[in-house]
């Protein structure tokens, strides 16, 4: 996020990290889900409490803590509570424990890439209704904030934040290496040779970086490569990877980058070493999201923003949304929850939100207010990110996408250090996640 510091916000780094082991755990503690406890939450004199688990920690924490102040201001009869004692990396196995025990929140954060599983459930609640009579019409919202809520077809969440991918170069490391800074449509090639220009290997300096543990964070710098080519995450019928060809061609751009030795391969969870190395002037560019500006601009990096190399030309990138989901807790606590999540998202609370918190705007209403306007010119690159989200896509909200994703995973870091050649990475990555896709849902 580019509103908080690493420390503050573990949370938007881990946000791609939905294993299959998380995922096979949310389909075993959701069908035992049952009633709520807790009884219906409305006091003698009808005010209705309502319990959300925020995932967030130091500056979002204190967003959400001054949100929900102003909501019970104007709603006095709702209270929220703020709870669930972890980070929002936990959250899925937090409430996966707590639909099995009968014992759940009114609202909590997950993970988009976590939805598909948690909305298994029959006490996800459905927010279809609630979004289109919402004060801000639903289709101003960016596409991949209503793509990201929607499971075969009905809304099964409020977006709750928004961010895209990006390349951020270190102008100085550019000059130094004679080479100019790119701009907006270049390719992949472009991306290759420019990485290879700019690493030393005898000084420590790398062109480039890139996750090498195979979990989400991994995976989904590649997926732009693969839309752009054709690809798809899920072919049509269902049954099958949709990045079949697509998908070797992304990671021949993989296989030349390690052949060059110009990426450096983060081993730990995080990418906390990538962007250590890049910060400290010992990497060109780095691919990364909004989050991570603020930790660029304390590490004086006099840095240039640019999209997303592509293979067409055209503008590709991705977005990893989140989500505030909502759970039967009865009918006034369901009432009440719904009315807060409809709020929280209207532009005048959004705006709050991404400006304290570190998201981009979830709606072009929102991206239009002076707030936002008067952030966003003060914020070197942060445009960019904002821009990119026209043609941002996100992952598949599919309940076998979890595995899908780790076979991929597991193909890059087999190419990225040399086991494995392309193809022989994705037929191994094909056989595992065709078969995910085959187990019935």
């Amino acid at each position: 996020m580019y509103a908080v510091n690493r420390s503050a916000q573990p949370a938007r780094r881990d946000v791609l990290r939905a294993g299959a082991a998380l995922a096979t755990a949310a389909a075993a503690g959701l069908s035992a889900a049952g009633c709520a406890a807790g009884g219906d939450g409305v006091s003698a004199d009808g005010t209705v409490t309502i319990e959300m688990w925020h995932g967030q920690t130091d500056t979002g924490k204190k967003a959400v803590e001054s949100l929900v102040a102003s909501f019970m201001r104007s709603h006095p009869r709702i209270r929220v509570e703020l709870g669930g004692g972890v980070l929002a990396d936990a959250m899925l196995q937090k409430v996966t424990a707590a639909l099995a025990a009968g014992s759940y929140p009114d609202i909590a954060y997950i993970f988009g890439s976590d939805l598909a599983s948690v909305a298994r459930s029959p006490q996800v609640v459905d927010l279809t209704d609630t979004v289109r009579h919402a004060p801000a019409p639903w289709t101003s919202y960016w596409e991949p904030a209503r793509e990201a809520v929607t499971v075969n077809g009905q809304v099964r969440a409020a977006p709750a934040l928004l961010d895209s991918l990006a390349v951020v170069c270190n102008k100085k490391l550019f000059r130094q290496a004679g080479l100019p800074l790119p701009e907006a449509g270049w390719r992949w090639g472009d991306f290759v040779a420019t990485a290879k220009a700019l690493t030393d290997a005898g000084g420590g300096r790398f062109g480039t970086g890139w996750p090498g543990v195979g979990d989400e964070d991994t995976v989904w710098r590649l997926w732009p490569m693969i839309w752009d080519l054709g690809g798809d995450v899920v072919a049509g019928d269902g049954k099958h990877i949709g990045f079949g060809d697509t998908g070797t061609r992304a990671l021949e751009v993989v296989a030349a980058l390690a052949r060059d030795k110009s990426v450096y391969v983060d081993p730990k969870p995080g990418s906390e070493q990538m962007y250590q190395v890049f910060e400290s002037g010992r990497m060109g560019m780095v691919v990364t999201g909004p989050w991570q500006l603020p930790d660029i601009q304390q590490a004086k990096i006099d840095f240039h923003v640019v999209p997303l190399p592509s293979f067409s030309g055209r503008p590709v990138t991705i977005s990893g949304p989140d989500t505030w989901t909502v759970f039967d807790n009865g009918v006034a606590r369901k009432r009440a929850a719904k009315t807060f999540v409809s709020w929280l998202i209207q532009p005048a609370q959004d705006v709050r939100w991404d400006i304290e918190a570190g998201s981009l705007p979830l709606s072009r209403r929102t991206r239009d207010l002076p707030a936002w306007q008067h952030k966003e010119s003060g914020t070197e690159g942060l445009g960019v990110f904002t821009k990119a989200l026209d043609t941002a896509r996100v992952r598949p909200v599919h309940a076998a996408y979890p595995q899908i994703s780790q076979a991929l995973g597991q193909a890059v870091v087999a190419v990225l250090l040399g086991r494995s050649s392309p193809a022989e990475a994705l037929r191994a990555c094909a056989a595992d996640a065709n078969a995910a896709l085959l187990i019935p849902r």
